[in-house]
């Protein structure tokens, strides 16, 4: 199994958010995709690409990361006479100037080739049979390497652009619960509301939606009320911080309030037999 995408010259997917285990659509892009480094110089920018300002200070941390780290994710281009057009990647192609980078990884193709394998992707993407993470790789393959926007890629596969972000974020799950998800196939909706939970109520909540089959408004009934108990229960901790605190001044020592309970911490002997006298 490989470890996931863009992390080596092994991989020709550009993108650091998409494992191959669920890519339906690997092999295409490998036959129609060769890897090799280029000097920044070769690289031209498109000028009709729709996104024509980036953010300065993200640009400065992404040029201190590849400082770091390199870039992790190859751009993809195409040739263009002696040079070679940016398709995607044009952040990672900016930032590797500011970080004084002389040369740059990147996945070549023709026209042609870039065309059929988007052609390909979206194929892919209609089919009945591709799970919810299997269709969520192949709309940030179409995001990330053809710099389609969630309503464009929605247009080619017949779905909201809505729905397609939604799909899309199923990526941001940890590696281990796409994997359950993707073995029990588990549907899409009671999956969405875990991306933001926290891992302790995730791994519990799971393992409820593979035994009981929860549905979408269970999960997100069940995610609501452990963080009202978790809130709760902090509220209850917190509420005799300045009980505590005026006890710590007056005895000279650690002092816990909970429930019905004072604890009092002597660090030493002679701190708790003054502590002792003073009670």
């Amino acid at each position: 199994m490989s470890k996931g995408l863009g992390r080596g010259f092994d991989s020709l997917i550009p993108t650091d958010w998409v494992d191959d285990e669920f890519d339906a659509t690997r092999d295409e892009d490998k036959s129609v995709s060769s890897l090799v480094e280029l000097k920044l110089e070769e690289v031209v920018q498109d000028k009709s690409q729709p996104r024509q300002s980036f953010d300065e200070e993200s640009l400065n941390e992404l040029a201190d990361s590849i400082r770091e780290q390199g870039v992790v994710s190859p751009i993809v281009v195409v040739k263009k006479g002696k040079k070679y057009q940016i398709v995607a990647g044009e952040r990672r192609f900016r930032a590797s100037k500011l970080a004084g980078k002389e040369t740059i990884p990147a996945i070549v193709r023709t026209l042609s080739d870039q065309n059929r394998l988007e052609l390909a992707i979206i194929e892919n993407a209609q089919r009945e049979d591709l799970s919810a993470i299997e269709l969520a790789t192949a709309y940030a393959k179409l995001k990330d390497q053809f710099n389609l926007s969630d309503s464009e890629i929605g247009k080619r596969v017949g779905k909201s652009s809505a729905s397609v972000k939604n799909t899309m974020r199923l990526l941001k799950l940890p590696e281990e619960v796409k994997k359950v998800m993707q073995e029990n196939h588990l549907p899409e909706g009671p999956m969405r509301p875990l991306i933001s939970a926290e891992p302790e109520v995730v791994e519990e909540v799971l393992s409820r939606i593979v035994k009981e089959g929860l549905s979408t408004r269970a999960v997100e009934r069940l995610i609501a009320a452990k963080k009202k108990k978790s809130s709760v229960g902090a509220v209850k901790a917190n509420s005799f911080t300045k009980e505590e605190a005026r006890l710590c001044k007056k005895y000279g020592v650690e002092v816990r309030v909970r429930g019905r309970s004072v604890t009092f911490g002597a660090k030493s002997d002679a701190e708790l037999q003054e502590l002792l006298e003073k009670l």
